[in-house]
Order: C-alpha cells, then structure tokens, then sequence
C-alpha cells in the first residue's frame, strides 16, 4: 500500500509569479528595499559605489610621527632670560606628544630648612604652637611644632623642608606670551602593510629651504607640516592668550584616506584641532652646590600648552572577495524584502484567503 506522506517527497514546486493591485503592500515592498536594517546601505549603487565595497581595505597602518619645535621668546621673572624651543618643550625633539610652555613661577634659590608654610595652605596655618603637632606633613613640608609669623597678617607652622617655600603669585599675563609664534614641524609617516604601501605628510621637493619658510595653510598650502602655536590654538576654538594663561590640552588629529585605486599623490592627509582641556601645569627643579657646599634648587611650576598627536587611516584598493560580498548581500536584502511583503498578503491582509488561494495552487494529477 502506498505512504501518503512519502508520496509528498516526490512533489515538484514551481514558482508562480502573481500581480496584486495592493497599493499600500506596494509601497511597503519599495520601503523596505530602500530602509533595509542596515539603513539603505545594502543598496547595490551604495555598497559598491559610494561605499566602494568592491575595495578591501586596511584601517590599522604602523604609524611613525617625529616633532621638532622652533622660536624664542624673553621673561623677566627670575631675571631676564632668553628661553628657545629647547628651554619651552619638552621634550625638545619629540613623538606624537609635547608640552609648550607658555607662563610660570620661580621659586629661586631654595635650600632644605626650616621656614613659616604658605599661608595659602589651610592645615598651615595656626595661632600658637599647639596649632602645629610636630611631625604631621602639610604640603611643604613636616611641621616642627613651632607657630611663626609668616608676615605681618598671617602666621603658620614652621616646616622642614625646601625653604623659601613655593612662591604661588602667578602673573595677570602670560610671561611667555610669544611662544604663540613659535612653529611645530610634525613628520607623519603611514604604512599601510596589506598593500605595502607608505605615505609621508611632507611634500617631496628638492628645495632645502622650503621647510624654513613655509607655514601650513589648508587652503593655500596644505602640504606644508610646520604649523604656528596661535593657528592651531584659533583652529581648536580659543584664543592664545587666553590658553597660555592656565595651560591646556590640543589635540592634533591626522587622518589618511587613501585611494589606492587612484595615484599615490592623492592620498594626502587631512589635519584637525580638538581642544581637551582648558588647566595644564606641572613642576620641575635645577639643582645645584653652592660654595659651602649647600644643595639648592631652582623650582619651576610650568604653565603651557599640551599636544597630543593622533594619526588614524585607512587604505582601500579594489579586490573581487569583496566586491563578490557586497554584491550578494545587496541582493540578499531585495529578496527579503520580498518575503516580508509575501507575509503580509498571506497572513495580515484581509482578503489573505485570496492572495492564499493565487499564490498556492494544486492543479490536478495527471498521468
């Protein structure tokens, strides 16, 4: 006796193309092909063309960016001296980071001791002797039990340790104003290694003195990397002086775009400025012997600008593994699109029965 169920497996389907006149099932199909989950972006015209996914592509090059500072500027405090980039930055020939000082204190001649702590510190100061337990740290130093007159307003805790202490009266105006002239040469090299290709931000030209005379200029000379202090403070959104006051943060963004189907003098890099941060500060000592052989130092509490230099990029060159993929998943997503729209004639519309009934026809067996 025949199976019925085993005859179905013999059972041969075709597909049958049906014509509904339903507008709004209509519109929904088109919708949907052109909003499809990955926001339209599997549309052959955009995967292949604007989103050239016929190209494979390299977004982790070995990056290599090298830092030299040029100019000089005067400060009388501490007596008048002439500071150049190798006294302003640190370090003076760097990587993708350097600080610029722009404004500072001196604090000159200290030597280990005993002296009255800075009325600016609270825990410093006191009424009597009672008010300093000896042996308790505060920020200068370790108090020695003794309440002393600091002047003739103020009296705080005598302290063992680098004496006089810190002087913290910071100047209305930027000491080292000019440093807002001086220039930043910055050399970026990319290497992009699945193609094996590299690519450098400076213009190759046999002239020795172009570096010299050059500034970069986005629109007139974007080939140029020696960028001026003030341009790229402007370029991040605040003004020099305001900036060299207190110190911040910039960060100099590059970014490679590169082509590879195009020739190499395209791929050209574009630069941006981010300001990070609006406080930038930190201390540092000379030491030295004096003629009794005293130890003293010379401390510096630096105010400046920070730069942070990151490169990102990406290269692409055309491939056939991935113009195959985006290929078939463009027309992946049309015929899902369809699927969807079949549902809703079959299962949701309300004449389903119909659609049901066209879509799904038995004829009878023939022998």
């Amino acid at each position: 006796m025949a199976c019925p169920p085993c005859g179905s497996l013999l059972d041969y389907k075709t597909a049958k193309f049906s014509v509904t006149r339903n507008r709004r099932v209509g519109l929904l199909h088109r919708l949907l092909q052109l909003s499809t989950p990955r926001g339209g972006r599997s549309l052959l015209g955009w995967v292949l063309l604007l989103q050239k996914g016929y190209q494979e592509r390299d977004a982790a090059p070995h990056v290599a960016v090298v830092t030299k500072v040029k100019g000089a500027a005067a400060a009388e405090a501490a007596g008048r001296r002439l500071w150049d980039a190798a006294d302003l930055t640190w370090p003076p020939q760097g990587e993708n980071v350097l600080f610029l000082v722009t404004h500072f204190t001196a604090t000159i001649q200290q030597a280990q001791g005993t002296c009255p702590e800075s009325p600016s510190v609270l825990d410093g100061m006191c009424t009597e002797d009672a008010d300093c337990p000896m042996g308790n740290p505060v920020v200068h130093g370790i108090k020695t039990g003794k309440c002393l007159m600091f002047n003739a307003t103020h009296s705080t805790c005598e302290i063992y340790g680098w004496c006089p202490v810190e002087n913290d009266t910071l100047a209305r105006k930027p000491l080292l104003a000019e440093a807002e002239h001086f220039t930043i040469f910055i050399k970026n090299t990319v290497h992009f290694t699945k193609f094996n290709f590299s690519r450098c931000n400076t213009l190759q030209t046999t002239d020795p003195s172009y570096f010299k005379s050059c500034t970069y200029d986005p629109v007139f000379n974007p080939s140029c990397p020696v960028f001026r202090v003030r341009d790229m403070v402007e370029a991040a959104g605040k003004s020099f002086g305001d900036l060299a006051l207190l110190g911040g943060s910039i960060r100099i963004l590059i970014e490679w775009n590169c082509d590879l189907d195009h020739p190499a003098t395209q791929c050209q890099p574009q630069y941006s400025f981010r300001l990070q941060d609006t406080m930038y500060n930190f201390r540092t000592a000379s030491y030295y012997w004096g003629s009794q052989r005293q130890l003293y130092r010379n401390l510096l509490k630096l105010y400046g600008i920070h730069f942070d230099i990151s490169v990102h990029g990406q290269a692409g060159k055309f491939s056939i593994v991935p113009t195959a993929v985006s290929f078939g998943t463009s027309i992946a997503f049309f015929g899902a699109a369809t699927m969807v729209c079949d549902l809703v004639l079959l299962y949701l519309d309300a004449k389903a029965d119909l659609y049901w009934k066209e879509k799904f026809e038995e004829p009878e067996a023939t022998t």
